[in-house]
Formats: C-alpha cells, structure tokens, sequence
C-alpha cells in the first residue's frame, strides 16, 4: 500500500519498452528520442535495463550511471554508481552480457516541450528499454518484478512474427495489473498485406487485453521505427504513435498513471477478499466439526465419569460371586466324595469302580487296591470342582465382557487377552507355593493325578501303605479308638461274636503284614496232639475244643462271606477320618475339602480379577482418550471464532477501502 501512495504521490512517470527479441525495442527508443543512442544490431544485444532520463536532472549533463549491484541508487551518492560516457554505453552493455546491469542514463532534447518526450514541461518522464522477453526466463522474471514500478508499458511486436508465447504471457499478467497496454507493431513498412496483417494483430490483443482492444485506435499503433530516424523524411504514423503516446502519458494520468493503481489496489483487495472467503469457509467448517465433536464427546464423557464408580462395584461383585460359589460348591463335593468313600465306595460316579476280591491269598493287595482306587475317586472329586470352577470361570469373564460392552464407549479398544480354562489349575514351576504343597505329607492340597494336575493322593505312597488295621475292623471291638465323633457313631454297633472272634483269629494268623503258612499251621496241630496225650488235660480240652470248633467255623465264616465286603467300608472310613482329622501340626484351612475350596476359589478370585483390571484399564484410556478429544475440540471452538471474527473483521476494511477509493464499479 505505502508503493502504492507514493506512485500515485510522484509526479514523474516511467515507461517501459519491452517485447520480443529482435522486434525492434532499442531502435523504437531512438525513434522517441530521435537521436540513436541505444545500440542496434542484428544480433541481441539489448541484455541491460536502460533508463533514460532528461539530462536536466543530471544538472544538464549527458552521461551514464552505472549503478552498482546490492545499492540503492541515489544520484547525490556517487558511492552508488560507475560515471560513463555515451559513447562507452554500447561496450558497457557488451562487457556486461551475462550480469544484466541497470543503467541510468542522462540524455538532453532539444526539440520543443511540445514535440519532446523527455523535456516535455509538465511531467518528469523516464523511459526504460529492457531486454527482450525470450532470452531468458532469468531475465524474464526479474523484468516482471519491476511491473510494479511501471506507470505505462508499451510492447513492441514485429508485423512480421506477431506475439509469441513469451509476449502473451507477458501480456497476460500485465493486463492483470494495467489494463491498458501502449503497442507497437514495428517493421510494419515491410508487410504486403497490411490489412490482414492488423486483422490478426488486433484479434490477438482481443484475448490478450480486452481494454486495450476497446481502445485500440489510441493505443495499438502499426509503424516502422527504423524509418522514423530518417531526417528530413516524413513519418505520420510514427507522428501518431508519438503524439497518442504523449496524451496517454500526460493528458490521461487518470488512466496512464491512477488507472494502474487502481487496478492493482482492485485486484490487491479481491485477492484477500478471496484469501478471507476460502479462509472463512475453513473456519466455519473447523466450528462445525468442533460443536460436532463436543456435542459427540461431551456426553459420553460425563456418563463415563458417572459410571466409572458402579463400574468397579460391579466388577468386585462379579468377583466375589465367582470366588464364593467355587468355593461352596467345592466344598459341596469334596464333602460328598468322602462320605461316600467313608461308607467304602467311590467318592463320585465315575469310570473309577472298585477292584474285585482275588481270593484269600491276595487279601493283601486287594486292600491297597481298594484304598487306590478310593484315593483315585477323590482325585476326580477334585477335578470334578475344577471343572465346575471352569464353567464359574467362563461366566464370570463373559459377565466381565459384558460390563464392557455396557459401559466402554464406542470405537474403545477391545480386549486383546484371551480366557483360556484348560490352562487354570495346572502347575507353575518355580513357584514357592507348589514347592511347599509338594512337600506336605500331611494334606492333601494338590489334586488330579492321572489327570495331570499334580500329585493326588492316588499317587502319594504314604497314603497307599497298608496295614492290619485296613483289613481287619478293630474299631467295631473297641469304638473308643474311633477318631472323631462322627467315627464313634459308625463304630458303635453293638459287637458279634463273630467280630471278636476275626479279632483274634487275624491277630493269632498275621504275622509281620503276611498270613501264616501250612507248615506254621502243621507244627501248631504237633504241638496241640502232644498237650493231649495228659490225662488232665485230655478232661478240659473237650470242652475247650468244643468252644474252639465253634470259633474256628465263626472265623471261617467271617473270612469267607464278610471280610471282602467291610474292608472298602474300614479303609474308607481310616481315609476319611483322616482327611478330616485336625492334628496338632495343622489348622483347619490345611484339611482336604478346606485347601482345595481355598485354592480352587484363590484361582478363580485371579482370573476374573485380571479380565476386571483389564476392563478398568481399557475403560481409563477411552476415558482419558475421550478427555483428549474433548479439550482439542474445545481448543478447535476458540481458534475458529476467532478466526471468524477475524475474518469478517477484515472482510468489513476491504469493504470501506474499497468505497473509498472509488473502486465499487470496478467489480
């Protein structure tokens, strides 16, 4: 704005002469000035910009300033240029091809104020003849930042090549800025058919410059340049071109000069009323998108902070579900399975049965087998709790996904952990507590066996060691060795005397865990026929005799119909007294249906207290990332209010400029 002002503040004016290489520019510029002064030939030569000003400026004295490169030039400030003579002007611009110099050149005219250009008496004028369009797109370029410089630009065009593609871009642009361009058709003397020749020119400056074309009579002129120079030869339309140049320049300012500016200042407030639309639609669109977004997150956010604390409720409850009915209902059937067990059969209904009796002879063996499968039935009581804790396991984790899928907002992160059942309850190697559970003698705490899952009590020797007392029910001679109350009761039926006498035919046949043999047998019947060979003897043997028959047959009895039936019954119920049985060295929480319902519900409380810490994690990111979106889309809001109100700010200054320049009727 402050080029602007000073412009149209300066009373001098400056023309550039430009237009294709070879058309005829320098020769056109020594026409004006009719004195040849800028150098011609047939190659291209014209590499500097050459302004040439009235030598009364230069207090009377005709001579270039060659102005060095980097200053600003000032002509009081002989630092700023290189003093030359006219006669050097052609070598300065030949040693200075490649470097294209900037000239300010003084020249005097002696033809009247009213025949001359330069000395015209109303208005400083400098004419710049600049190098040709085509040569290069370097020089091209610093030749369109001067534009801005430029009260007139008259383009020179050869009749013979017309406008070129460097000429229509030139044009382009120029007509952009000054709506009015003085052109020159030169070496028109030369053409045949003239007539078709200002057909296709002026079509051309049609699309080039419409303004122009409106106004072409004054501003498009067909002369020859060359023949100007000639003296004494008359020249009318060189005549003309000059004297149209002279009223553009001088008569209409408004239009050589204001028009120009005004144009410039129109194109200048269009561009930011355009700059301040796109803008506008931008920052109207980032508003939208902002009161979307916080009319998306907001809410969601506030439910999550009001459903964060019910979120956690509901997760320790699911918890403390899981844990309790995994630990009732293992308790439930571990207390089951050794009832049953108790009363000699299998703790559970399931492919482990009891082993059939093999005889007398094997007596020894069916007991350990008895109380092997006995211990192996509690085994699968065990892993019967497990199983059932599998499926609390997999409800409770799918309670936990469901909590979920009520309470994370969309678009959350899923859970990227996996509940996999068959991996609970098996053995963690390196774990103290597994060390300590398979060192313990005493307990049973880790169950399964065959199945797998550690060391069962079907698998731990002293356990399966078998004595007398699981052959024979020496608790249904003495109840008062039974161990606990509920053993009293089961031992307090009435005792046989078939019961006492297996008492003491197993303690007079057992020997060392072994039945006597036939030979032990045959030395005892010697030993009897000898004691009977005393007459005393011989008359209370009878009886005695009598009485033993009576219990010999008794025991035969026994060992016969019963033992096979109520050794399962005394093993299971010396498995379950002691399985049951508090001894000094433990507590209540080591016995078996106590550890395992503690272990089985520990393992259950873990795993749906890992898929709950997983849910809170996922839920504090969607919350902290929902709080991210909604203090950036907040942030959004702000900027682009303010951006609006910038906008319509600077909207309402191009509107008042724009009226008070006068500029309405240019849109």
């Amino acid at each position: 704005m402050d080029k602007l002002r000073l412009r149209v503040e300066d009373t001098s004016s400056k023309v550039l002469v430009t237009g294709d290489l070879n058309s005829g520019k320098s020769t056109f510029v020594n026409a004006l000035l009719r004195r040849e002064v800028m150098p011609i030939d047939q190659q291209p030569c014209t590499t500097a910009f050459c302004e040439v000003h009235d030598a009364a400026e230069n207090n009377g004295k005709e001579e270039v300033h060659l102005i060095k490169e980097g200053v600003v030039y000032s002509i009081s400030d002989e630092s700023t240029f290189t003093r030359a003579s006219l006669a050097d002007l052609e070598t300065i611009v030949s040693d200075n091809e490649d470097v294209q110099p900037v000239l300010k050149m003084y020249l005097s005219d002696s033809r009247a104020p009213s025949e001359s250009l330069l000395n015209n008496g109303v208005v400083d004028i400098s004419l710049i003849d600049a190098p040709g369009l085509n040569r290069d797109s370097l020089k091209t370029t610093a030749l369109f930042a001067r534009q801005e410089e430029i009260d007139v630009v008259v383009f020179v065009v050869s009749a013979e090549n017309h406008f070129t593609l460097s000429s229509k871009e030139f044009l382009g642009n120029a007509s952009n800025e000054k709506a009015y361009i003085f052109i020159v058709v030169n070496k028109f003397e030369q053409i045949k058919n003239k007539e078709k020749c200002k057909r296709l020119v002026l079509e051309q400056i049609k699309q080039l410059s419409p303004r122009t074309y409106e106004d072409a009579e004054d501003l498009v002129h067909f002369v020859d340049s060359a023949a100007a120079l000639r003296p004494y030869t008359a020249n009318p339309a060189f005549d003309d071109l000059e004297s149209s140049l002279r009223s553009f320049v001088l008569v209409k300012r408004s239009e050589s000069k204001l028009q120009p500016v005004m144009t410039y200042l129109s194109n200048l407030l269009s561009d930011v009323d355009l700059l301040v639309g796109a803008n506008a639609i931008v920052a109207q669109s980032d508003l939208d998108q902002a009161k979307n977004d916080l009319m998306r997150v907001k809410p969601v956010l506030e439910q999550m902070k009001g459903n964060q604390e019910l979120l956690e409720e509901n997760l320790e409850s699911v918890e403390e579900l899981g844990a309790k009915k995994t630990d009732t209902r293992t308790k439930a059937i571990l207390s089951s399975a050794i009832e049953r067990v108790g009363q000699g059969l299998p703790g559970v209904d399931t492919t482990i049965s009891l082993p059939a009796f093999p005889g007398f002879p094997c007596i020894w063996d069916y007991a350990r087998n008895v109380k092997k499968a006995l211990l192996a039935s509690l085994d699968a009581a065990v892993k019967l709790a497990e199983d059932e804790a599998h499926v609390t396991h997999s409800a409770g984790v799918k309670k936990i996904g469901e909590l979920g899928d009520a309470y994370l907002p969309e678009g959350a992160e899923k859970s990227r952990g996996t509940f996999i059942p068959e991996a609970m309850f098996s053995l963690r190697s390196g774990k103290k507590g597994l060390r300590r559970r398979l060192s313990a003698t005493t307990t049973a705490v880790v169950a399964g066996g065959v199945h797998n899952l550690g060391i069962g009590l079907s698998q731990r020797s002293d356990m399966l060691d078998t004595s007398i007392f699981d052959i024979f029910d020496f608790h249904r001679l003495w109840p008062h060795f039974a161990n606990d109350e509920k053993e009293a009761e089961d031992e307090a039926s009435p005792t046989t005397a078939l019961s006492v006498l297996s008492v003491g035919i197993g303690a007079f046949t057992m020997v060392g865990k072994q039945i006597l043999g036939a030979r032990d047998i045959i030395n005892g019947i010697a030993r009897i026929s000898e004691l009977l060979r005393n007459e005393t003897t011989r008359r209370w043997v009878a009886p005695v005799l009598g009485i033993l028959s009576v219990f010999v047959i008794g025991a035969t009895a026994h060992l016969v119909y019963e033992l096979p039936n109520t050794i399962p019954r005394t093993i299971g119920r010396r498995i379950r007294t002691s399985l049951v049985a508090i001894d000094e060295n433990s507590t209540e929480d080591e016995l078996f249906v106590n550890a395992h319902a503690g272990r089985v519900s520990r393992e259950t409380r873990k795993v749906l207290r890992d898929a709950s810490l997983d849910l809170k994690e996922r839920f504090r990111v969607a919350m902290e990332e929902r709080g991210k979106e909604l203090k950036n889309a907040e942030e959004m809001e702000r900027k682009a209010k303010r951006a609006l109100e910038y906008f319509v700010e600077v909207e309402t200054k191009t509107g008042l400029i724009r009226n008070d320049a006068g500029l309405n009727s240019m849109l």
